[in-house]
């Protein structure tokens, strides 16, 4: 069985962080009443980690990413949900995971509840259930993780070990959850020396103690104007330059100047002024217990020649992280100092405005547009003569199991007395051609059936097509040219603009609830690739990709929560154009080589381009 992926776990209480300098993909996730962790969506996670970056004892209003969520406010100082319209409160927690596993691949599994809409597993059990995925594993027993439940993975459905029920399972893309890495996470605000006293040398370290120190400074000097002779002097700052002479950086420049020297009376975290004025007090809900109780009595201490502040780095590519730039930028503010502020940056979606003249069609592709009107699907053939197309029968087969029925393929198929055809009896087994898999012919004929029966088959096992594999795209229009703009990280290429739009209609019969409307939100979306070889070749695959309707398909939309709708359909796409910070932009330098993996699992391949 597939080994549970590791995430690493923080109590409740206080915000984790990953391992020493390691990438982690972020989940945030809260407890419900029966003990279990559930996840939040990949849109409210990156929610949460954006409003964390402003503010890391704010509140997060969940119904701002999540019209479902809109009673649910975070309070990511006690680390609790609150529910407005009960006060109901619930824990909730940070976790971590590799950026490998399904998580960090977007891979969202689920299951059918009795509403007929979807939940998805725990992480932990969406990542075990991946992991055997990949393995190509025909089945999952999730009994180690405390489940009595078997995942099938050939007729997707999930069987109650006690109970024999089964229900449908679903394997999904969606937004990938957050990556974070660095030694302390962006929302650890102050960090914590070693146990040795002495402070922690890394540049955020120092940059955090000069920040505390700055800030004890500037409140010193104000209480020796309400209170003068009221200071004494401490030795922990005495005579310390904070910056040394002449390496401020400001507005992009250098300042010259005799460095900011730290007068006497820096306080302890914790103590308060004379008069009853208190001190701000260190974020120690970001530290285990055992650290918060350490904090409260440690005196703030800081090396001498703390390197200066690149203030010019604001924009998020130099080693300081706008957050912690911007908040020790208001402190040399009030310290009298000339400082620049900026905003955090945001996604840069669309480039620059183009003119009609300037659009040109991509070189070595035919036309500019596509569209599919209506189920693009050959005369229908009769599903047994579908199956015995890509089979060969087998007289003698061998004592193992048909992975799709999991009974034994010396004895008659699971599904004798549930589907019945004429000329398949239920013992006939059968090998695919390419692959070799074995199955009985009536678990094949059930496949088929519950797939959508476009005259193509895929083994369950290794996931071999036979025939030309469709899907269930509703109609719509693609449209793709040449504007003279270029992606980060390929500053030589001009730039290939897909722009997709589907519009709102009644679903058919391929579809989960056929002749009820189907929304769709978003549109027209413009995707974006590198006019290249390599990325007019992606292009060439993905307009083989629309012509088969396989790009989108209907279902349920995990950053919204609505059902019934058009959604992507595991062929990753870019929709950022000037940036990277959703992980749907650029540079990416792997990206081409993904899609093209991604399309060949779907059955597109340089094969199927005409010359």
């Amino acid at each position: 069985m597939a080994r549970q992926g590791a995430g690493a776990m923080l109590a409740s209480g206080g915000l984790g962080f990953p391992p020493q300098n390691l990438a982690r993909v972020v989940v945030w996730e809260w407890l419900n009443e029966h003990g279990r962790w559930r996840p939040y969506s990949a849109a409210v996670c990156h929610h949460i980690e954006n409003v964390l970056k402003e503010d890391a004892r704010g509140s997060v209003v969940l119904g701002q990413v999540d019209v479902q969520l809109a009673p649910y406010v975070i309070d990511l100082q006690s680390m609790h949900q609150f529910r407005q319209d009960t006060g109901t409160m619930r824990p909730v927690r940070r976790n971590f995971y590799d950026p490998s596993s399904a998580p960090g691949k977007g891979i969202v599994w689920e299951w059918e509840n009795d509403n007929n809409s979807w939940t998805p597993y725990d992480m932990d059990i969406c990542i075990t259930i991946q992991n055997a995925y990949e393995k190509q594993h025909p089945w999952l027993d999730l009994s180690s993780l405390g489940f009595c439940y078997l995942i099938y993975f050939s007729s997707m459905s999930q069987m109650n070990r006690q109970t024999q029920r089964k229900r449908r399972l679903r394997r999904r893309m969606d937004l990938a959850y957050p990556l974070t890495m660095g030694s302390i996470p962006k929302s650890q605000s102050w960090p914590v020396g070693t146990s040795t006293g002495m402070p922690c040398s890394c540049p955020q370290c120092l940059l955090v103690n000069s920040t505390r120190a700055a800030s004890n400074a500037i409140l010193a000097s104000q209480r020796r104007k309400l209170y003068p002779g009221a200071v004494r002097q401490s030795s922990t700052f005495a005579g310390t330059t904070l910056w040394p002479t002449g390496t401020a950086a400001v507005m992009g420049g250098t300042a010259k100047g005799e460095g900011l020297q730290v007068p006497g009376g820096a306080f302890a975290p914790g103590q308060s002024v004379p008069g009853g004025m208190p001190l701000p007090g260190l974020n120690n809900l970001n530290r285990p217990g055992t650290q918060r109780a350490a904090g409260l009595g440690a005196r703030a201490t800081v090396p001498p020649g703390v390197p200066a502040l690149p203030v010019k780095n604001l924009n998020g590519t130099g080693p300081v992280h706008p957050a912690l730039a911007g908040m020790t930028g208001i402190l040399m503010c009030a310290a009298g100092l000339p400082v620049c502020l900026t905003r955090a940056p945001k996604p840069i979606l669309h480039p620059p405005p183009v003119s009609k003249s300037d659009i040109k069609p991509v070189p070595g592709v035919n036309g500019i547009c596509r569209k599919t009107k209506k189920k693009h699907l050959k005369k229908s053939k009769a599903p047994e003569d579908v199956v015995r197309r890509y089979i060969q029968k087998v007289k003698n087969p061998p004592d193992e199991d048909c992975t799709i029925c999991m009974e034994r393929l010396v004895t008659s198929s699971g599904y004798e007395g549930v589907l019945s055809h004429r000329g398949i009896k239920p013992e006939l087994v059968g090998k695919l051609g390419k692959c070799g898999h074995m199955y009985h012919l009536l678990c094949l004929l059930a496949m088929y059936n519950n797939g959508n029966k476009d005259g193509s088959l895929q083994c369950p096992t290794c996931k071999a097509i036979y025939g030309e594999k469709t899907g269930t795209q509703p109609p719509g229009k693609m449209e793709f040219h040449l504007i003279p703009h270029s992606l980060p990280g390929y500053s030589d290429s001009k730039t290939i603009r897909i722009v997709y739009d589907i519009p709102t209609g009644i679903q058919g019969p391929e579809h989960p609830n056929p002749g009820k409307k189907f929304t769709a939100r978003g549109f027209p979306r413009h995707c974006y690739l590198p006019d290249n070889e390599k990325g007019r070749k992606v292009l060439k695959l993905l307009i083989v990709a629309w012509d088969r309707r396989l790009i989108f398909t209907i279902g349920t939309s995990n950053t919204t929560g609505e059902s019934d709708t058009v959604v992507w359909n595991e062929i990753h796409h870019k929709t950022e154009f000037g940036s990277n910070l959703t992980g749907h932009g650029y540079p990416d330098p792997n990206y081409l080589d993904n899609v093209l993996a991604e399309l060949l699992a779907q059955g597109v391949s340089e094969a199927n381009l005409k010359d």
